[in-house]
């Protein structure tokens, strides 16, 4: 096959160190095509010493359009003539095969296929933990249904045309508060056109933890959420969705001290599906017998999250 070219995009912002880490991972592709980096600094100086071009190119610029994570991938996309986009976190790290397989599963798809994902691995703690969908497409209902947090943004490759047109996917949502969710919505766009191509391989090694920007932001978490829910209907048309987008702003509010809005998210959570767990985790919460802090390092351990 003749393999399209790939622009890597690479937003950061204070953590040089994590940062070289992943840039090593990505310039260690054993690719065929043609691979370029671009690193984008957010509301941080850039390095200009990162920029090369040894072997796979690295670009450095810094964000200049709107401050965060949505405005940094933005100005990459729009600074490369790439044929194929893929994103990677600064403090994430692929598999030397990941881009191969991935091109290799969108070309295998056909005409029509825009976007695909592939399976990652959690670290935690010093804990690995794989996460599988278990297919190998992904449809709206699903992603309508749960987050599916396999599907991490670190593991995504888009056509940059069906990105950068705005009568197909378009540019990730720069109005996303605090750019949460910005991911999940990316999804639903995509997969609202053509479902998902998804390599259920772990081929991601997503980092979690303190080294997260947004790990404990609870308000931009529940503001986020809420744009979610008015932009997509299919996540409020879907009882389990709801219920889970329900369970967490109860779980967030809780978490805030707001137990009135926890209340109410928690009645909304269990009138959408009554076997919601994080309706029990909110009411835990409220009553004091447990911090959700505590309960989201339990789950992280396990690779998995509220």
């Amino acid at each position: 096959m003749a393999w399209p070219s790939v622009g890597v995009v690479v937003p950061t912002r204070d953590r040089p160190e994590l940062l070289r880490r992943t840039l090593a991972s990505v310039r260690a592709q054993d690719y065929p095509g043609r691979l370029r980096v671009v690193v984008v600094f957010d509301r941080s100086a850039p390095d200009y010493l990162l920029a090369t071009t040894d072997g796979v190119p690295v670009m450095v610029l810094g964000n200049c359009r709107t401050p965060g994570l949505a405005g940094a991938r933005n100005t990459a996309i729009t600074a490369l003539d790439t044929d194929l986009v893929a994103f990677c976190d600064d403090d994430d790290q692929w598999a030397p095969g990941k881009l191969r397989r991935q091109v290799a599963a969108l070309a295998a798809a056909g005409s029509g296929a825009e976007f695909a994902t592939c399976a990652i691995e959690v670290e935690y703690d010093g804990r690995r933990t794989p996460r599988l969908a278990g297919l190998d497409r992904v449809t709206v209902d699903r992603l309508a249904r749960s987050r599916m947090a396999m599907l991490h943004s670190s593991s995504f490759l888009v056509e940059r045309a069906a990105l950068t047109d705005p009568d197909r996917i378009g540019l990730v949502a720069e109005d996303a508060p605090g750019s949460q969710n910005e991911d999940w919505d990316l999804l639903l766009r995509a997969a609202r056109r053509s479902p998902v191509v998804h390599v259920d391989e772990p081929l991601v090694r997503v980092l979690w933890g303190r080294t997260s920007h947004y790990a404990y932001e609870y308000a931009t978490k529940i503001s986020s959420l809420r744009w979610m829910m008015a932009r997509h209907p299919e996540i409020s048309g879907c009882r389990p969705g709801a219920a889970r987008v329900y369970g967490q702003l109860a779980c967030w509010s809780a978490a805030t001290g707001n137990r009135g809005e926890a209340w109410r998210w928690t009645r909304e959570a269990v009138r959408s599906n009554w076997r919601e767990p994080r309706a029990a985790i909110a009411l835990a919460a409220i009553t004091g017998a447990v911090r959700v802090e505590n309960v989201l390092a339990t789950l992280h351990r396990r690779g998995r999250g509220i």
